[in-house]
């Protein structure tokens, strides 16, 4: 194999680990914001439930 193909080859599984990453942290971020809302909701519900 040539050093460009080696390259190339490397910097593709680099970006595609990348790529996995960020769907990752995109994906724990929207569970907190999520989870975020959902105690809210509760809150409000626990306050709407005293009045």
């Amino acid at each position: 194999m040539s050093i460009r193909r080696i390259l190339f080859t490397m910097m593709m599984l680099g970006l595609m680990a990348g790529s996995l990453a960020a769907c990752n942290t995109i994906s724990g971020a929207g569970e907190d914001i999520s989870a975020g809302g959902d105690a809210l909701s509760d809150s409000a519900e626990d306050v709407k439930d005293q009045l």
